[in-house]
């Protein structure tokens, strides 16, 4: 390693980003780096970014020009998406020295050494090594998949990530080995999309989760995104059965009307996601369900908002997460014309976010005066501590450091919403885990 001793990351975008960070920061560390905070002064400030939306490219550009401002003498290295599909504009800002695309990011200590700033492309990296969030966390990120083969009509991630791709489940499981030496209790499984692992190797994502199940040290398996086309009913099956599958669910749904959906290139209709919904209620009634919606996609009438309004909130589900839409140069939906007047795309937005503020406000309450296990982190709040209970309820008590990275059985109390927006139950007097 050359005279750069001090490396700071800054990580924009998905959890995917954040597994590939902390790997990342790992091998700096074993080159005998110190990996310091981004508010702190660095040799090296590495920003690993994210093109989703033009917000995000947004952010990463400011974030790049207040590092340079800041710390002039700094080198300074871009990598993820957005340096995978605007190199260029990124290579001619002021006081950047490496860009890397997604696949090849992981080879910047060695463009480090090299003192080379090429730029490699990620739509000819076939290979891929599973790699997992391994600083500072009770939860780690275990990134089993990357790249997309769907080409959805707003989406520019297949363009960045490139094809879908994974190692084997062998290879795989040999990886979640390493994350159960670290002492992590609980995985958090991400990728572009996770239910397309193994495909293209002749293998299944719900055997690859069967295989990790035999693993000592992990007891909790969380799963993040995942396709309703590729949920299928034996990996519902399979977490209902298995007490280290967490009952958590993230599925993008995109939008409630079916004119939108086709409009999007999605591969299913609202009964579809409607019966998949369903289906993980009669199993596990208890079940965290989250669902991605775009607000304002260019051909999304009034009369098909309301429509999707209606059918969104019929579902089920806890939670939502909900996305503007934001027109990516390289997607199909770039060249429609909005169906509605700029304002109106802010306007949907809102409504969904209160339709998704008053679904999760009701699942928290469900389970007052319930107990619950809870994975403490280190994570504080103040004077208190935080952790989920498998349903992916955030819990917080009283701080307490030896606590962290261990289950405890809660009695819920009742929920509120933090400041953060984010929503919190609280607990009575706790009991330890049996």
């Amino acid at each position: 390693m050359n005279a750069l001793k001090r490396i700071a990351f800054h990580t924009l975008g998905c959890k995917l980003n954040f597994a590939e960070s902390s790997a990342l920061a790992k091998r700096f560390e074993q080159a005998g780096c110190t990996i310091v905070p981004t508010d702190e002064a660095a040799d090296l400030y590495v920003i690993n970014t994210c093109t989703v939306t033009a917000d995000a490219e947004k952010k990463c550009r400011q974030f790049i020009h207040r590092v340079h401002r800041r710390h002039p003498q700094a080198e300074i290295a871009v990598t993820g998406c957005f340096a995978e599909l605007r190199g260029e504009e990124i290579r001619a800002m002021e006081g950047v020295t490496y860009v890397l695309g997604t696949a090849d990011k992981t080879q910047l200590i060695d463009m480090v050494n090299r003192q080379a700033a090429a730029r490699p492309d990620a739509q000819t990296s076939a290979g891929f090594t599973p790699i997992h969030s391994a600083i500072g966390r009770t939860r780690s990120f275990f990134k089993v998949q990357d790249g997309c083969d769907n080409f959805c009509s707003y989406c520019a991630i297949p363009y960045a990530r490139g094809r879908s791709r994974s190692a084997g489940i062998a290879q795989t499981v040999e990886a979640a080995g390493r994350i159960a030496a670290e002492g992590y209790k609980e995985v958090v499984f991400t990728g572009v999309n996770i239910g397309d692992f193994g495909r293209k190797n002749g293998e299944r994502f719900v055997d690859l989760l069967r295989a990790l199940l035999n693993i000592d040290g992990i007891v909790r398996w969380r799963l993040s995104s995942i396709e309703p086309d590729l949920l299928d009913s034996e990996i519902i099956e399979l977490v209902a059965a298995e007490p280290k599958l967490m009952p958590h669910f993230h599925i993008p749904l995109q939008a409630g009307s079916d004119a939108v959906l086709h409009a999007m290139r999605r591969r299913y209709d609202t009964a579809f996601f409607a019966r998949k919904v369903e289906e993980i209620r009669r199993h596990l009634p208890h079940a965290f369900i989250a669902a991605d919606v775009i607000a304002g996609f260019p051909s999304e009438t009034a009369a098909d908002f309301e429509d999707g309004y209606r059918f969104i909130e019929s579902l089920p589900i806890s939670a939502l997460h909900v996305f503007s839409y934001s027109a990516r140069p390289e997607a199909a939906a770039y060249r429609m014309t909005n169906a509605y007047a700029p304002a109106e795309k802010e306007e949907r937005s809102r409504r969904l976010h209160r339709l998704s503020d008053a679904k999760k406000a009701a699942f928290y309450e469900r389970f007052a005066g319930q107990t619950a296990a809870v994975l403490w982190e280190s994570e504080r709040l103040g004077d208190e501590m935080l952790g989920y209970t498998e349903n992916y309820l955030r819990v917080a008590a009283p701080y307490d450091a030896t606590k962290i990275n261990t289950l405890e059985t809660v009695r819920l109390d009742t929920s509120y919403l933090h400041p953060d927006k984010d929503r919190i139950m609280t607990v009575q007097t706790p009991s330890p885990c049996k």
